[in-house]
């Protein structure tokens, strides 16, 4: 290679490497691209009612205050109340289990070789005192990870107002970044992707008030406290595809363990049969009016934005899937391989070279036959240009 090819390769390099320790950042800004793209398009919408601009965006941004705000007023202090009560709990949970031991040993007597062992809360407690002494141990560590969480809301809150300010520069600075001739074909693509985020988010809104809803009724029914907190966190959850579902069924069957086990059961059962129609109704419903995206598709992003990124990508692998479903579809596709050269006679010699590789390693291959290109007579003295360069 030349020296300016050279140049060209360790540039790419190094680009890929900045990229690669940045990354976290970069997913920070999606998150607010994707805030940003949804907001806009509500402050469009509220346009239609003869707002101004800038009414309108302050309408979005007070709209998205009142749900961060109501979302911790919901969930923080019921959950920390209720990890109150179960830590003063649990001992009356031992002492309850110990009096079923006692009743089940007293109804089948005689029928054991030797007394069922009694819990002793002292003696849970002093071989629980050491996981107590590490989690004291990384509360530091806690309270660091927590304020780097928060500092992270905060950017990615900032990122959006300023996106949401000035679209229109931002989205004009990264078509810059691409050669003059290809600009134009760039902005459609920007279009195609808030499009497709758009419908994401509702989608995704869609899915997390239906799944609220139903967990919310079946919650009440079944009397379990706080139903209002974990049916919030059910339908926050269930934007991590797979994975938010299983999660969100721990609260309220640890809350419910404390009254009772069949309780507890129930729960269960309540969350596999809300989830068993998320999944087989629902989703395919709703997303396939919105974004198409196959299940293999999902799973795949889930695992592969979670290995290289985390839990924000895994939280994000969804639209990101999105975003990089249109892009493979409009530059690879679109622009690369369906621009594929398809000259007959470039197809033929192919053919002919893979027939003569089968020949090689002694492979018969049925070479198609070719049917003969008709030529038009053409006149003596006659001059036409080449069909090709025409």
């Amino acid at each position: 290679m030349k020296l300016g090819q050279w140049i060209g390769l360790l540039a790419f390099i190094a680009s890929c490497y900045i990229l690669w320790q940045i990354r976290q950042a970069l997913l920070l800004l999606f998150t607010a691209v994707v805030l940003a793209t949804a907001l806009n398009r509500l402050a469009r919408y509220l346009q239609k009612f003869r707002l101004k601009r800038s009414i309108a965006v302050l309408l979005s941004i007070s709209f998205l205050v009142l749900i961060f705000v109501g979302l911790f007023l919901i969930i923080v202090p019921p959950f920390t109340q209720q990890f109150q009560q179960l830590t003063q709990r649990v001992p009356q949970g031992i002492e309850r289990l110990n009096e079923w031991i006692d009743q089940i040993e007293a109804r089948f007597s005689g029928q054991f070789g030797q007394r069922l062992p009694n819990l002793d809360v002292n003696d849970i407690m002093q071989q629980l005192q050491p996981l107590f002494n590490q989690l004291v141990g990384g509360a530091g560590a806690f309270v660091g990870n927590t304020l780097g969480v928060i500092l992270s809301f905060l950017l990615v809150i900032v990122l959006t107002l300023m996106t949401l300010a000035e679209p229109l520069s931002y989205r004009k600075a990264f078509i810059q970044l691409f050669p003059s001739f290809y600009r134009r074909r760039v902005d459609g693509i920007l279009d195609e992707c808030e499009i497709a985020l758009g419908r994401w988010v509702i989608g995704a809104l869609i899915s997390m008030s239906v799944i609220a809803f139903l967990s919310l009724i079946g919650l009440s029914v079944l009397q379990v406290p706080l139903p209002l907190a974990h049916a919030v966190v059910a339908g926050f959850l269930n934007l991590i595809p797979n994975i938010g579902p299983t999660l969100s069924v721990i609260p309220p069957m640890t809350i419910a363990l404390l009254d009772s086990p069949l309780q507890s059961g129930f729960v269960l059962i309540l969350y596999f049969l809300i989830q068993q129609f998320e999944s087989n109704v629902l989703t395919p419903y709703v997303m396939a009016q919105q974004v198409s995206l196959l299940p293999a598709v999902t799973l795949i992003a889930q695992v592969f934005f979670a290995t290289f990124f985390g839990f924000l990508g895994l939280l994000l692998a969804l639209p990101l899937t999105v975003v990089a479903q249109v892009w493979i579809r409009e530059v690879l596709i679109k622009d690369i391989l369906n621009q594929w050269d398809t000259n007959p006679r470039n197809l033929a010699a192919i053919d002919s070279a893979i027939h003569e590789e089968y020949e090689a390693i002694g492979v018969t291959h049925s070479k198609p036959e070719s049917k003969p290109e008709h030529k038009p007579e053409i006149p003596n003295n006659t001059e036409i240009d080449d069909p090709e360069n025409s």
